[in-house]
């Protein structure tokens, strides 16, 4: 008998990461001023995406402000934010990790950097730090002095404490900007499991290629102001604004 032939599925789609806890994200009338200054005007901002959003933009757009103020850090001129339907607040807060450009580390060893935060949050025991430090790839630098790691180290190293902490969402302020390829690399690969697993990721890169690998939607900041939030597949295909288009094509926005 002639074989048969049968026909040949396409690859089923993934799975949409799970949701976090802590969404829906409502921003309503958000204003910033500093010294009479304006700096943020956000009239509205949904977030109720899974897996991670980017918020892109020129520097001086407002993205490292909105991520603060989205954590609670700085508190706006006016405005509210809410999370999961509840206004922001410490115990919000707690629910929300935040990684910098530049990580800021005790001066104690690796497993000691962990060991503190997880003491803080009453978890400190030896298999939690382990299971983290073999998370980040830093097992076999457990006793080393954290500052003498290298910058990807360390950040991932940031990473970790951040995780300690068991976030619902995760801030992260343009955390691979000084690290070479191989280190940012790694470092995506980490936060991608992150939001896999149902961690909400808000990440600040200037980096487009960046943004195209990791994003599932877009925030796009002009001067302040949100010119731009839609699915990342259609903002890097068909963006809409003139100024992202400005800066996708590596042009400065007026």
């Amino acid at each position: 008998m002639p074989d048969t032939l049968l026909p040949v599925m396409p690859p089923a789609d993934p799975p949409a990461p799970a949701r976090s806890a802590l969404m829906p994200l409502r921003v309503r009338d958000l204003t910033l001023q500093m010294r009479g200054q304006p700096l943020l005007d956000i009239p509205a901002l949904d977030l109720d995406c899974a897996g991670t959003t980017v918020i892109m933009g020129a520097n001086g757009a407002g993205k490292s402000l909105l991520l603060r103020l989205l954590h609670g850090l700085i508190a706006p001129s006016s405005g509210t934010i809410a999370w999961g339907g509840a206004a922001m607040s410490p115990a919000i807060a707690r629910r929300q990790a935040l990684v910098f450009q530049k990580p800021v580390l005790l001066r104690r060893s690796v497993a000691a950097n962990l060991d503190f935060v997880l003491r803080a949050r009453r978890a400190g025991t030896a298999e939690a730090r382990d299971a983290l430090l073999a998370r980040v790839g830093l097992t076999h630098k457990a006793s080393q002095p954290a500052r003498l790691l290298s910058g990807g180290e360390q950040q991932r190293l940031a990473l970790a404490r951040a995780l300690a902490t068991r976030p619902d969402i995760l801030f992260l302020d343009e955390p691979t900007a000084s690290l070479d390829p191989a280190a940012v690399q790694s470092f995506e690969g980490i936060v991608s499991d992150i939001a896999d697993e149902g961690t909400s990721v808000i990440f600040v890169t200037h980096d487009v290629g960046q943004a195209r690998r990791m994003a599932r939607e877009v925030v796009f900041l002009h001067q302040g102001r949100i010119t731009e939030h839609s699915a990342a597949p259609r903002f890097f295909a068909a963006p809409q604004s003139r100024a992202a288009r400005a800066y996708l094509a590596g042009q400065l926005p007026l």
